[in-house]
C-alpha cells in the first residue's frame, strides 16, 4: 500500500537539517481499498441466499422502502374497499357487471407473473413501480368486489382480525430466535394440499354449499397465508439461513401484500356474513 512520505527541505551545507516537512499520506486506491474484503453473499442472478451480511444500514433502509411502499398499497386497499362498501351506487354498479372483476383479475395474473417471473421489469425503474401498481389496483379493485357481497360490519371486523394478526406475526418473526426460512419445503406442500384440494372441491361441489367444509378450507388457508407473512417478513429482515436481495424490494412488497390480502380474504369468508 501507498505509504506517507517524509520530505526533507532546507538542507544546510553542513549536512544539518535546517527543516522537516511532513506529506499527509496519499490516500489509497479503490483496489487497495477493496484489498482482502469478502464478497456480498449476493449477486444480480440469486434472489434467495445465504446470510453472510456485515452492512446491516443496507438492510434497514431495504426494510424501511419496503414498508413504506406496502403501507402506501393498503391504504389505496382500505380506501377501495371502504368506497365499494359503503357506497351504495358503486356497490350496485359493481355487483351488476362482473365483466370488470375478470378484466381486474386478467390484468393481476399477468402483472404477476411478470413481477415474480422477470428480473429484468422488478428491477428497473420506474417500470417496476408501474407494473406494481397496476398490480395493487386490480387486487384492490377484486378485493372490494369480493367485500362489497358481505355485510358492513363483518368487513370492518375482519379488516380488524387482519391487522391485529399481520401486527402478532410481524412482531413474532422479527423477535423469535425460530427460522421459519429453513421451513420452505413444509410451506410447498401445505400449498400444494391446499391448491389440490380447491380444485377436488371445485369439481366435486359445484352447485352445493357445504358451510362447514367452505369454513375448515378457509381457515386452513388463513393458517397458510400466515405462515407465508411471517416466512416472507423473516426474508426481509435478513437475520436467518436465508435472505432476499436489497434489489428485490418489489418482489418482497409483492409477497407481503398478497399475504395480507389472502389473509383477509379467508377471515371475511370465515367470519363474514352474506348480505341479503
Amino acid at each position: 500500500m501507498t505509504q506517507g512520505k517524509l520530505s526533507l527541505a532546507n538542507k544546510s551545507a553542513n549536512g544539518s537539517t535546517s527543516g522537516q516537512a511532513l506529506v499527509s499520506p496519499a490516500p489509497p486506491s479503490y483496489e487497495e481499498a477493496t484489498a482482502g474484503v469478502s464478497a456480498p453473499c449476493y449477486n444480480d442472478v440469486e434472489m434467495l441466499t445465504e446470510f453472510t451480511w456485515d452492512d446491516r444500514n443496507i438492510r434497514r433502509v431495504f426494510i424501511r422502502k419496503v414498508y413504506a411502499i406496502l403501507m402506501i398499497q393498503l391504504l389505496v386497499t382500505l380506501a377501495i374497499v371502504a368506497l365499494f362498501t359503503f357506497c351504495d351506487p358503486v356497490k350496485d354498479y359493481i355487483q351488476s357487471n362482473p365483466g370488470w372483476y375478470w378484466a381486474s383479475y386478467a390484468v393481476f395474473f399477468v402483472t404477476y407473473l411478470t413481477l415474480s417471473c422477470c428480473s429484468a421489469p422488478r428491477r428497473q425503474f420506474p417500470w417496476n413501480l408501474i407494473l406494481l401498481a397496476i398490480f395493487t389496483l386490480s387486487l384492490s379493485y377484486m378485493t372490494g368486489m369480493l367485500s362489497s357481497f358481505y355485510n358492513t360490519k363483518s368487513v370492518v371486523m375482519c379488516l380488524g382480525i387482519t391487522a391485529a394478526v399481520c401486527l402478532l406475526v410481524t412482531v413474532f418473526s422479527f423477535q423469535t430466535k425460530f427460522d421459519v426460512t429453513s421451513c420452505q419445503g413444509v410451506l410447498f406442500v401445505f400449498c400444494m394440499v391446499m391448491f389440490i384440494s380447491g380444485l377436488v372441491l371445485a369439481i366435486v361441489l359445484p352447485f352445493q354449499y357445504v358451510p362447514w367444509l367452505d369454513a375448515t378450507y378457509a381457515a386452513l388457508g388463513a393458517i397458510l397465508f400466515t405462515m407465508f407473512l411471517a416466512f416472507d417478513t423473516q426474508l426481509l429482515m435478513g437475520n436467518k439461513r436465508y435472505t432476499m436481495s436489497p434489489e428485490e424490494y418489489v418482489f418482497a412488497t409483492l409477497n407481503i401484500y398478497l399475504d395480507i390480502i389472502y389473509i383477509f380474504s379467508f377471515f371475511l369468508q370465515i367470519f363474514g356474513t352474506k348480505r341479503d
